[in-house]
């Protein structure tokens, strides 16, 4: 062994107390501490932009081609995470307010309502 192998080693010998333990309980609330600092509020969609949003769904739809729509989900109470998906709308449910998106892997029902963003 080399002279840094042995010199680390003799350290967290002669400190013991340089090793932090953790609980497993206050490693799992640190990082739900860290989940919740991502967690944004609602965004405030202009009216502009949601007819544009609209558009481009019922184009999709209609014309049957691609689209990432970008969503917000709530996760605790007014706080949630932003989600994203790639593919076609294949349903609009106007009673709902929701559409249903669809690619090779997944379908996903999203409320038109907690729609952030669509990027055709």
């Amino acid at each position: 062994m080399g002279a840094k192998g042995d010199g680390q080693m003799t350290s967290r010998i002669e400190n013991p107390f340089s090793i932090r333990f953790v609980l497993p309980e206050q490693r799992a609330m640190y990082l739900q501490m860290k989940e919740d600092d991502k967690l944004v509020p609602m965004l405030v969609i202009e009216q502009d932009e949601l007819e544009s949003f609209h558009y481009i769904i019922r184009d999709s739809a209609c014309e049957d081609y691609a689209i990432t729509v970008k969503w917000w989900k709530a996760v605790k109470g007014e706080r949630g995470t932003i989600c994203s998906m790639w593919g076609t709308v294949k349903w609009i449910d106007q009673n709902g307010r929701r559409i249903k998106l669809i690619n090779d892997a997944d379908s996903q029902w999203i409320s038109i309502d907690s729609i952030t963003c669509v990027i055709s």
